[in-house]
């Protein structure tokens, strides 16, 4: 398997605004964002590196 790539905060929020999602909220550090009936929670915690497992989730929504 190919290793996913490395992606900050604002970098998934670049690609997730880019693919036609739009931010319809955001609750503490974490921002919502949809596109028809798909959405995905993206944590903004000061730059830092998401987590594997927040990258796949957002790259998955993209690519669907």
């Amino acid at each position: 398997m190919a290793k996913l790539p490395r992606l900050t905060d604002h970098r998934a929020e670049k690609l997730l605004l880019k693919a036609g999602f739009e931010m319809i909220r955001s609750k503490g550090s974490h921002r919502i964002y949809k596109k028809g009936d798909r959405r995905i929670v993206v944590p903004f915690h000061g730059g830092k590196i998401l987590h594997p497992k927040i990258v796949k989730q957002v790259l998955k929504t993209i690519n669907d």
